[in-house]
């Protein structure tokens, strides 16, 4: 009888366990780890003066730094999430100008998405997807000394806004702790300007990052 009623017990337990780890209507999460932020970037060429220089383009490098995501549960499926993060920082080269490191960049991506979570609000296994509006803030750009000896002076990138795609997933470890993993596709344009003595020179990049995160979320 002590064994029924134990394995009746054990039974309730893993058929209520799901119910208590999902996320629902209301639910507040926060999630914070490692977010790296990987250029695609497809550049015009560099436009000195009017004129184009055949087969130059600007480069961007990745970097990673912390990142948060702020998430509140409209309903079971259907949430409204703020991606936030640590500045980022780029290198910025060129091709076709003998590989001259033209200088570095600090930007912010903040992006509001909705999501959608198609599981069951049953289920410990919680994969998303989601789509919104990103905007991109381009400040701290410092040329290098490479640059400057040269005769290059001052630095500016167009801030962006555009849309960004997302796929992500949050596994329940507890009733509120979560391991997360998620992958961005974020349209970023900008145009880079600097001057060579007095002649202007800019260029146009497509930025496109890929964006990755993994981290632990908490759900309140």
């Amino acid at each position: 009888m002590r064994n029924s009623i134990l394995a009746a017990s054990l039974l309730a337990l893993a058929v209520a366990s799901p119910a208590a780890l999902a996320h629902k209507e209301g639910d507040i999460i926060v999630r914070a780890g490692a977010i790296t932020v990987d250029p695609h970037e497809s550049s015009g060429d560099i436009n000195a003066g009017g004129a184009d220089i055949p087969g130059s383009k600007a480069t961007l490098d990745s970097n990673t730094q912390l990142g948060l995501n702020f998430a509140y549960m409209l309903t079971d499926h259907v949430g409204i999430e703020l991606l936030a993060a640590t500045p980022f920082s780029h290198d910025v080269g060129t091709k076709g100008l003998g590989g001259l490191k033209l200088g570095s960049i600090k930007h912010l991506p903040p992006t509001l998405s909705a999501v959608y979570y198609p599981m069951e609000s049953g289920s410990v296994f919680q994969p998303y997807v989601g789509l919104g509006l990103n905007y991109t803030w381009f400040f701290d750009t410092e040329l290098t000394s490479e640059a400057e000896g040269q005769g290059f002076n001052g630095l500016d990138m167009d801030d962006s806004w555009g849309l960004a795609y997302q796929v992500g997933a949050d596994y329940m470890l507890t009733d509120n702790l979560m391991l997360n993993a998620q992958g961005r596709y974020i349209d970023i344009d900008t145009t880079g300007t600097t001057h060579l003595g007095t002649t202007k020179v800019k260029v146009d990049v497509d930025v496109d990052p890929f964006v990755y995160m993994v981290g632990l979320g908490y759900k309140f």
